[in-house]
């Protein structure tokens, strides 16, 4: 469009008047032979006066149209990685808004279950106490055990409304907690090498794709911007018509002007009040701050990449040692009972069970969630976060423990 033609079409219509006088005029014309000495005198007073005229301009040469046109262009470009970018966000955080929802349901249904346990634990001490073979300590260690998990059950209720809040505002849909699948233990794949992460997320990741063509767009802006000093050459035409017509000195009188033209207009800018070079200053300050916000951005996400393909390197063990860890505590647990029964153990070192095992649950589904981001964080940030990765990822879920 910067090279198109453009046609102009203007008029007007006014109040106005018109006097002239010229004096010491030669004048010819056939039988009337010559004179000098000769005075025209026009006049028009309170006339009126009409004007239309058809302009069209054609550029021809023009360096700062060609930088501004590749500026444009470079612009246009930008789109397509600042549309991977919000589409890799969005699903990231619905990622994350789903994930919140299945954390906080597994952490409700492991303190529901705590809760029973522990209220159970809560019956037969005070039972016991009853009978004189629990210690009354026994009672208010249980009671107050209980009290405190019916506060975090509480918090756990209200987080959970919230997450299911936070989904639905990022879906437009109303889920269940019963309706979310959890990820199951040492499914997600080996990353591989780091390095080719890396090399694929330099290439691909939008973020720097898109710091990039910030940098050609101000590069462009500031040969835009030296192109101005550069002649221009466009192709003109014009039709127009001035007529002012009214009563004057000598009667009535009117005035017509009639022009038409086409031809070839050169411009050349010798001075613009520093105008230009200012603007020219600034745009290569910009392309110097361009320059530096893609290389702290290259810096960003070679850290980022590198941090989440370590993370997930290492988060299979992490998983495996905390799934060693569970199978320890409900170990202990069920042995706690038993030296309950037979008098080993203290009603404290009950709780004390159920609660790190309830912990160890809880932090070996958080690991879980924790890896399966880890690896949708990862793709993002080469660039690949995509409908297929979320399938794939969403075929790696099982549904809750009940």
């Amino acid at each position: 469009a910067l090279w198109r033609p453009t046609v102009t079409l203007d008029g007007g219509i006014g109040y106005a008047g018109n006097d002239s006088a010229t004096r010491g005029a030669r004048f010819s014309a056939p039988g009337f032979g010559d004179s000098t000495g000769v005075a025209f005198d026009t006049s028009v007073r309170g006339g009126t006066a009409t004007r239309y005229g058809l302009a069209l301009r054609q550029p021809v040469y023009d360096r700062e149209r060609t930088a501004r046109g590749e500026a444009l262009r470079i612009a246009a470009g930008a789109a397509d990685p600042e549309w991977t970018q919000a589409r890799q966000a969005l699903m990231l955080r619905t990622v994350d808004a789903y994930f919140g929802v299945v954390l906080a349901a597994e952490r409700l249904r492991v303190l529901r279950r705590q809760e029973q346990a522990v209220d159970a634990a809560a019956t037969e001490a005070r039972d016991r106490f009853r009978i004189g073979d629990r210690p009354v300590t026994a009672v208010h260690e249980a009671q107050a055990r209980a009290a405190a998990l019916q506060a975090e059950r509480m918090d756990a209720e209200t987080q959970l409304a919230q997450s299911l809040d936070l989904l639905a505002d990022l879906t437009g849909a109303t889920t269940r907690p019963a309706d979310l699948l959890a990820p199951a233990g040492g499914a997600v794949d080996d990353p591989g090498p780091e390095q080719p992460w890396v090399d694929r997320a330099v290439e691909s990741n939008p973020d720097l794709r898109l710091a990039q063509a910030r940098l050609q767009a101000a590069e462009a802006q500031a040969r835009a911007s030296a192109a101005a000093f550069s002649p221009t050459v466009d192709v003109t035409a014009r039709l127009g018509r001035e007529r002012l017509a009214g009563d004057g000195d000598f009667g009535a009188a009117s005035n017509t002007a009639r022009d038409r033209s086409v031809g070839v207009q050169l411009s050349v800018p010798l001075f613009t009040g520093g105008l230009r070079s200012a603007r020219h200053a600034e745009s290569v300050a910009l392309v110097d701050q361009a320059r530096a916000a893609l290389e702290e951005q290259r810096q960003q996400v070679i850290r980022q990449t590198r941090a989440a393909w370590m993370d997930l390197s290492t988060g299979r063990s992490r998983t495996a040692a905390l799934e060693s860890a569970l199978e320890a505590s409900r170990a202990r647990l069920d042995a706690t009972r038993v030296g309950l029964e037979a008098g080993d153990r203290t009603t404290l070192d009950l709780l004390d069970a159920e609660n790190d095992a309830a912990a160890a649950d809880l932090a070996l589904m958080a690991a879980r969630i924790r890896l399966m981001t880890r690896r949708l964080q990862l793709s993002a940030l080469a660039g690949e976060l995509d409908e297929p990765a979320l399938r794939h990822a969403d075929a790696l879920l099982r549904p809750p423990t009940p």
